[in-house]
């Protein structure tokens, strides 16, 4: 019996009761943005989390839903496409949102843009809203909202849909199309309207009345749109000339909350697992072990983008929602919502992917971001300068999205320190620099530094080396049965080859050895650290040589056969 509830205890609670099979260190995206990969072994398999550290939202720092095409309406779009089209109003890190129609790639839940409600909450499931403070707020969000003209209020059945029978909806540019085309439909157009901001009266003249749908949605305006017998009710009470007035009531309030989007189920909350949500899902889309994705704040406000590989038995199985929860809870969330799950699960960065879909990536209707404005410099494409050909020197740049004061220097060894740019004033762009010839072996920085016109203050810093101990790195591109490394050293070095994945899985690594200067060459006989020989693929020959300048290394792909 005993051996039973043991057995009972380890499956219920499968996630809490994991062994690390493999967890990536930190990788930093942006400054005080991290990026963390780690696979679980579970019971039911192995488990891969991909984690998004972020600052609490202020600042330089915002959390967002973007929506795919901009628009609620007209269709979908992967994550990495997302992010590319917001790429210079922030550089971006975030993972796939809520649920939505496969048809239509409506949103299923709430959408809230810079304080403005663009979609109708499904006000049985959680939602997720950020407000001004950075505060996250996980709560079933309900709509109660009315329209008024000439006549009584009446009711506004929702924001940005097409509207049921004998219902009335709000259509905002946030829409991006013409309204929608039905038979009986009229349509009042409001040709100015305030952003439609909850809780506030939000009142406009009637410009323009129409039927049957398909009506612009004018630039900063708004359409009512009304069918069966509501629609003689707009008729009759919004005329040209009449102000129509609506109100958007949010329950609860949410007040502050200016960014929110749909989600569910609530999976922490004071630090807790949730056990029972209530919330209106499928059993399949809570019970079901596969991909999901989630958002969560930590005690000290940091923000948490999970994204779980799924459908992948060999590499990720995924996980159940309550697996979810516990997986939340163990990473420090205090406060945690669920968001989609299944194909659509994406976490990704500066519109690369991050995550291993199953199949590859899926589109989906919009992507949960954290938005950076201050500086940035992508990571540098040599990590070491070394003199061979395409690496003699550091290509160096760095972008901005808002007007700013930058000051750009790169800084040596022995306090070597060349200025490339001082107090220089620029717009949002990207700018290339050129860098002087370098002088000094050993490590160096790059360090770009703008003050933007919001008075906010942002560092980026990027280190390579140049060291010219190791050259002419070379293997034959393919080789079979065996490969022939061959380097030169300038110095006396000590080194170290090893055979990796192009992921950067270690597969075999021959032994460190000092070597004296000048031309080297080391043999890979194609048997794995396990002692099995090699499968045929895609290698990489990676070299570390330390010397009295340092450690470099320096990597070159290769393809093997048996």
């Amino acid at each position: 019996m005993l051996r039973r509830v043991a057995t009972f205890v380890l499956l219920t609670a499968s996630f809490a009761a994991t062994a690390h099979a493999d967890a990536s260190a930190p990788v930093t995206l942006l400054p005080g943005v991290t990026f963390t990969r780690t696979v679980e072994f579970t019971p039911n398999g192995p488990v891969a989390l991909q984690v998004i550290t972020a600052p609490r939202p202020g600042g330089l720092y915002q959390l967002t839903p973007v929506l795919g095409l901009q628009a609620i309406e007209g269709g979908t779009e992967k994550v990495t496409q997302i992010e590319q089209s917001v790429s210079t109003l922030a550089t971006v890190a975030g993972i796939s949102g809520d649920y939505f129609d496969a048809t239509t790639g409506e949103p299923a839940g709430i959408v809230m843009q810079d304080g403005a409600v663009e979609h109708t909450p499904f006000g049985t499931r959680s939602a997720v809203g950020i407000d001004a403070s950075g505060a996250l707020h996980v709560d079933k969000v309900k709509l109660f909202a009315t329209w008024q003209g000439t006549g009584q209020r009446r009711p506004l059945n929702g924001i940005n849909e097409t509207p049921a029978p004998g219902g009335t909806v709000l259509f905002t540019p946030a829409y991006g199309a013409p309204v929608p085309k039905v038979a009986g439909a009229v349509e009042a157009v409001l040709a100015s309207f305030p952003a439609a901001a909850p809780n506030v009266p939000l009142a406009a003249p009637v410009t323009a009345v129409g039927s049957g749908g398909g009506e612009t949605i004018p630039p900063g305006g708004a359409v009512l749109m009304a069918t069966g017998a509501a629609a003689a009710k707009l008729q009759a009470e919004a005329p040209v000339g009449a102000t129509a007035t609506a109100r958007l009531t949010l329950q609860p309030a949410w007040t502050g909350v200016v960014s929110a989007l749909g989600g569910g189920p609530a999976l922490v909350k004071s630090g807790k697992v949730i056990y029972r949500s209530n919330e209106q899902f499928t059993s399949d889309q809570i019970t079901s072990r596969g991909p999901r994705a989630a958002v969560g704040q930590l005690a000290d406000g940091r923000i948490l983008l999970v994204a779980v590989d799924g459908s992948q038995p060999g590499y990720s199985v995924g996980l159940t929602t309550f697996e979810l929860a516990q997986a939340m809870v163990q990473l420090g969330a205090v406060t945690a919502s669920a968001l989609g799950s299944g194909p659509s699960v994406t976490a990704a960065f500066d519109g690369a992917l991050l995550n291993h879909p199953a199949g590859g990536q899926k589109p989906a209707k919009e992507a949960l971001l954290v938005e950076y404005a201050g500086v940035y410099a992508a990571p540098l494409p040599l990590p070491v300068v070394n003199g061979d050909p395409g690496a003699q020197t550091e290509p160096l740049s760095y972008k901005l999205v808002r007007p700013s004061t930058v000051t750009a220097q790169l800084s040596g060894p022995g306090g070597t320190t060349d200025v490339l740019e001082s107090a220089v004033q620029h717009d949002p762009g990207t700018y290339p620099l050129t860098a002087p010839p370098l002088a000094v072996e050993g490590t160096w920085n790059f360090t770009v530094t703008a003050t933007d016109s919001q008075g906010n203050v942002s560092t980026i810093d990027r280190t390579f080396r140049y060291d010219t101990t190791l050259q002419g790195l070379t293997v034959p591109k393919s080789a079979t049965g065996r490969a022939a490394i061959r380097f030169t050293l300038t110095r006396p070095a000590t080194v170290k080859v090893q055979i990796e994945t192009p992921s950067g899985i270690v597969v075999d690594a021959l032994p460190q050895a000092p070597l004296a200067a000048g031309p080297q060459s080391v043999v890979w006989d194609g048997s794995l650290s396990t002692g099995t020989r090699a499968y045929a693929g895609s290698f990489v020959v990676h070299v570390f040589v330390t010397s009295d300048s340092g450690t470099s290394d320096v990597a070159v792909p290769f393809r093997y056969a048996r």
